[in-house]
């Protein structure tokens, strides 16, 4: 395996080059094949980061990659950091979540609702991890809207917050979490919570250990618990009451970041599909010779079409500004169902040796394993279709 070579000189706050662009994208598919892959091997072990990841992410710029260029990023609309995000997603899972997550949430709430001096106080500190965060909203007592149970009650300039959250990633790795909890439990749903930022050395910040999961080692999931936690007003994001606007403004480009996830590792599986595809011999024919191996793959080739596509008209859609809720939704939800699709055919044209860790083509179990996570994050296809469903019914089904 050679090392990654850092072909992209750009300098931070400076807009990238198109020349530039693609030689990135070669770049970091090159890192997460290759140096992340291998770092993975461990991690299943361990599920813990080694530190060389974050050394490695920092080197390639892929905590600042997607950053406003006033913060010192590199000038990329919607479509073209989806199409890093694809590069990268086509490396282990848990490594995905966390470069997913610092490509959006990470910095996107602080930049949208963030209050001007803590805006300027963190900002700069996203673009090489000096600062990175987590997202607490999941509680195991409620969902992710305005049915939460954290409490966040006033006293003078401050809030006292109590509550627990749970399944919160990355939270082995975090300086702040972003908080959502109830600050008038007597007003109307969508005005019930408000949204903090909150710096984990906050006392009555406690970090509540989970058991592995399935996929996507070394995410650092875990639970977190709030107990007389006091967290100043400054720290407030947007206004008071605001909380449930904060959380869906954000995920609904969120989810389609998921959905370009869903993309990259959709497209590996194909390539490795084909790779074992034209290599395996029965009966004197290689599979790829074979009708029904073709009618897979031609399925697979064109949900991942399909998918691109989706995705393209909604990079360009956000870019202008435009509300893109109703159709995030919508490629997350057919996101699901491509990776679905796609590793469901791989794993079978790959045979039994698909069903082992080591294997010439690529990690097909460990990439199988991952992309089931896919179907929970930010929301099962239950949620997506609900989304969707409610701008197409309020616009008599049309979609713009």
């Amino acid at each position: 395996m050679e090392p990654t070579q850092k072909l992209v000189h750009t300098q931070p706050g400076t807009k990238m080059t198109d020349d530039e662009f693609q030689l990135y994208l070669k770049q970091i598919q090159h890192l997460a094949e290759n140096e992340f892959d291998e770092m993975q091997k461990e991690v299943e072990v361990t599920n813990t980061f080694p530190k060389e990841f974050f050394r490695l992410a920092i080197d390639n710029d892929l905590y600042r990659f997607a950053l406003p260029l006033k913060y010192g990023g590199f000038g990329l609309n919607c479509h073209q950091i989806f199409q890093v995000q694809e590069r990268f997603s086509r490396g282990p899972g848990g490594m995905r979540m966390h470069l997913h997550y610092a490509a959006d949430l990470n910095w996107r709430i602080m930049n949208e609702f963030g209050q001007p001096e803590l805006k300027a106080e963190v900002m700069p500190k996203l673009q090489d991890k000096s600062i990175f965060t987590c997202f607490a909203l999941t509680e195991e007592t409620g969902g992710t809207g305005a049915d939460l149970h954290t409490s966040a009650v006033r006293d003078g300039d401050d809030f006292i917050l109590n509550g627990e959250k749970t399944l919160i990633s990355h939270t082995d790795c975090s300086d702040a979490a972003y908080v959502f909890a109830v600050t008038d439990p007597d007003k109307p749903g969508p005005e019930r919570l408000t949204a903090f930022y909150v710096p984990v050395d906050t006392s009555g910040y406690e970090i509540v250990p989970m058991p592995h999961m399935m996929g996507c080692r070394g995410a650092g999931h875990a639970g977190l618990r709030f107990t007389n936690m006091r967290v100043n007003k400054r720290f407030q994001l947007g206004e008071e009451g605001d909380g449930l606007h904060v959380a869906i403004a954000s995920l609904s480009i969120s989810r389609a970041h998921i959905a370009v996830s869903n993309l990259g590792m959709s497209q590996r599986f194909l390539e490795m599909a084909i790779a074992r595809a034209k290599d395996r011999v029965t009966f004197g024919k290689p599979l790829a010779k074979r009708q029904a191996i073709q009618q897979m793959i031609a399925d697979m080739g064109t949900h991942i079409f399909a998918l691109r596509c989706m995705l393209t008209d909604l990079a360009e859609q956000y870019d202008r500004g435009e509300d893109i809720e109703e159709k995030a939704a919508m490629c997350k939800l057919f996101s699901i169902d491509t990776v679905k699709l796609v590793s469901d055919y791989c794993f079978e044209i790959f045979g039994g040796i698909g069903y082992f860790e080591d294997n010439p083509y690529g990690p097909v179990e460990r990439m199988y394993r991952d992309c089931r996570a896919m179907w929970l994050e930010e929301g099962p296809r239950t949620v997506q279709r609900l989304t969707a469903s409610r701008k197409l019914i309020a616009d008599n089904g049309i979609i713009k």
